[in-house]
């Protein structure tokens, strides 16, 4: 294990080991989102991991099996799911690994770990991208779908502009982002994944009815090498993208009760490992189920593809809004904890009603207008999202892991983490490549304010 080393600052200010505070210092900690409330039981973090990676990507699995084939197909999305799980322990593991101290935040950790101007530099760019990122994707899917619910309730209703939907799906989180932590969220995060399940067993079940399609086709798409190389890469980011989950975990163990008699790693695996199970329940049924029926003329959107009984899709598309209300606030909340950390702890300003309001109110403005400005903004950021998504996910806590704990040098954990990180290597340098493509291919059907 690494050394402990003297007392790191952060982007949050002050010690971190929590020894030396003033009572200001705790009033202001007492303040944030993120270590306001510890009271957290362990299936909350189900709840709310369940949340976090269960997101509307599910519904693109059946076409990324299609870019990827049976084969590999199968073998990314349960590799995948192996490494993430196992990441994710490690970041369990490494909340409370120095005595006496909680790593609240994934910025406090990488901090730790690679030194305290290095940690930040390393993560919180690297997190923003992804949480802002998702964020926005989420304000674009909650309008999207429902415009799709009421094209198809009302089809004979005047159309209605995407602006206007992502409008009214914001204006929920003009209301919901005054929730003051995680703990809070609760409720909102147990509707987002029994919403979750729901529409994902929609997906698979209603597939399953219609049976296999009878010109079903397995082969790639692409006639050319080429075309079947970038599709490749394209459904491995789809496949990265379904589950980065891994940028809120701290934050959420952050909010569960420790003491070294019961420290917070218990609990909160016994939530990720009931979340995990949900996650399988939710993405191989559809991905493989999805693919069997439909081959490779699988849409985008698997509820795109079944169309028909309209009233179940329509009642899956409003699932969906339901659940990006809650993957919104989840990813939201370790954003407005570092706007609120900057406003009081570098800006100096007074922890307020009259602060919070204002700060997380222009936050969810600013990511309406991104989402009704880019519509297309989800294809932007399997570009740039390759980036941020897989370090975080697949192979950063592997280099944090290895960096502290310094495991045997050609030992199982050595080997183990190596091998995650030339992984998760690949498909960051990899998916930009897909996803870049993708851009220039459906470029035509870009339209700004659509």
């Amino acid at each position: 294990m690494g050394t402990e080393g003297p007392p790191r600052t952060s982007i949050n200010g002050g010690n971190d080991d929590g020894t030396n505070k003033t009572k200001e210092q705790k009033a202001i900690d007492d303040w944030l989102p993120i270590s306001s409330s510890r009271n957290a039981k362990w299936w909350y973090s189900a709840f709310h991991n369940v949340a976090a990676m269960v997101g509307a990507g599910v519904l693109s699995l059946p076409s990324a099996m299609a870019s990827l084939g049976w084969g590999p197909g199968v073998v990314v999305m349960v590799l995948s799911w192996i490494i993430t799980l196992y990441t994710l322990w490690q970041m369990v593991q490494m909340h409370e690994m120095v005595p006496g101290k909680r790593f609240d935040r994934y910025h406090e950790l990488g901090q730790h770990a690679f030194g305290e101007k290095l940690g930040l530099y390393i993560v919180v760019p690297q997190q923003l991208i992804v949480e802002v990122g998702t964020n926005i994707i989420y304000m674009v899917t909650g309008g999207q779908s429902l415009k799709k619910f009421h094209d198809l309730v009302c089809p004979s209703c005047k159309s209605i502009k995407l602006s206007y939907f992502i409008m009214i799906f914001a204006s929920v989180h003009f209301v919901l982002a005054h929730l003051p932590n995680f703990n809070s969220l609760s409720g909102v995060s147990l509707t987002a994944a029994v919403m979750s399940l729901a529409y994902s067993t929609i997906a698979w079940t209603t597939s399953a009815t219609k049976g296999v399609q009878p010109d079903v086709d397995y082969g790639y798409k692409a006639s050319t090498t080429s075309g079947i190389a970038l599709n490749f890469l394209n459904g491995l980011g789809d496949v990265a993208f379904a589950y980065a989950g891994h940028n809120v975990v701290l934050e959420i163990q952050a909010t569960i009760a420790s003491t070294p008699e019961k420290p917070s790693k218990g609990p909160m695996w016994k939530g990720v490992v009931v979340a995990y199970i949900v996650v399988a329940l939710c993405y191989f049924p559809v991905a493989f189920i999805g693919y069997w029926m439909f081959g490779n003329s699988m849409k985008e959107n698997i509820l795109m593809s079944l169309e028909k009984p309209t009233w179940l899709i329509a009642i899956a598309n409003m699932l969906v809004v339901i659940h990006v209300i809650g993957g919104y606030q989840i990813y939201a909340m370790p954003v407005f904890d570092m706007i609120e950390t900057v406003l009081v702890k570098k800006m100096h300003f007074k922890p307020s009603f009259t602060l919070r309001f204002m700060a997380r109110n222009v936050y969810v403005a600013i990511t309406m207008f991104i989402g009704i400005c880019f519509p297309f903004f989800g294809g932007l950021l399997g570009f740039f999202g390759g980036f941020a998504f897989a370090p975080t996910t697949y192979f950063l806590p592997c280099v944090m892991w290895l960096s502290l704990y310094k495991p045997k040098m050609f030992g199982f954990s050595w080997w183990t983490n190596w091998i995650c990180i030339v992984l998760g290597v690949v498909i960051m340098v990899t998916t930009p490549i897909g996803g870049l493509r993708n851009i220039i291919l459906q470029s035509k059907n870009y339209y700004f304010f659509s």
